[in-house]
């Protein structure tokens, strides 16, 4: 595969591969657990660090594995990363730990995680395999964050706890029920095409401005 630069790895992750947007995987947990902001904030890091976890022991032991057997083993890697993970919020974050409950075991069958160690991981630098694991999970979380905030702005006209719709704010109840994650997640989704057709409109606009190439010196001709 090309290489690509720390600023394609970066913008890749946060929004044109993005896990949610581009690619629409991930959707057990985010439909699930983004009831509130901060349960998506919450989940978004456990994945972000089973991913940077995981990204950087696949590439660390990428030469080392058969080719018949790395899928299991990009899953056993996974899982003990999970585990850690399952364990350290139960000891130190026990009220989101039971909010997330299932979900954060989970993660072990996460497409986005999987998918990013046979893709990328497998087949770059320890350093650019860390790199891609830190922002692929950041994109992952600003799509929770995006559509716990709406579900809870929505649903119960607060965020983060605290009341900012008034008094006279009548919640939609809907939005914090299951059918609520799916049709926030459709405006939020249209939200991200309209960015790109407009990204893609200036960048075709800034392409025709562009001054033309300068044409290279011709050769001078052989004299008889």
């Amino acid at each position: 595969m090309s290489e690509m630069t720390n600023r394609e790895i970066i913008e890749s992750g946060l929004w044109t591969n993005n896990a949610v947007f581009a690619q629409l995987l991930g959707m057990c947990p985010l439909l699930g657990v983004t009831t509130t902001a901060i349960n998506g904030i919450g989940m978004g890091l456990a994945s972000l660090a089973v991913l940077l976890g995981a990204n950087v022991v696949v590439s660390l032991i990428r030469n080392y594995i058969p080719t018949q057997v790395r899928i299991p083993s990009y899953i056993v890697v996974i899982a003990s990363f999970v585990t850690i993970v399952d364990l350290v919020m139960n000891a130190f974050m026990h009220d989101l730990h039971k909010v997330l409950g299932l979900f954060i075991p989970l993660i072990v069958v996460n497409c986005a995680i999987l998918g990013r160690a046979e893709a990328f991981a497998s087949k770059v630098s320890v350093s650019k395999a860390a790199l891609d694991g830190v922002f692929s999970g950041l994109g992952f979380t600003l799509a929770l964050f995006l559509l716990g905030a709406a579900r809870e702005i929505l649903g119960a006209g607060q965020i983060f706890g605290v009341d900012i719709m008034g008094e006279s704010f009548h919640p939609v109840i809907g939005f914090v029920l299951p059918p609520g994650a799916f049709i926030a997640l459709g405006f939020i989704l249209m939200g991200v095409k309209w960015i790109d057709a407009i990204r893609e409109e200036r960048a075709e606009k800034r392409k025709k401005e562009a001054p033309p190439a300068a044409e290279p010196p011709k050769e001078a001709e052989a004299t008889a």
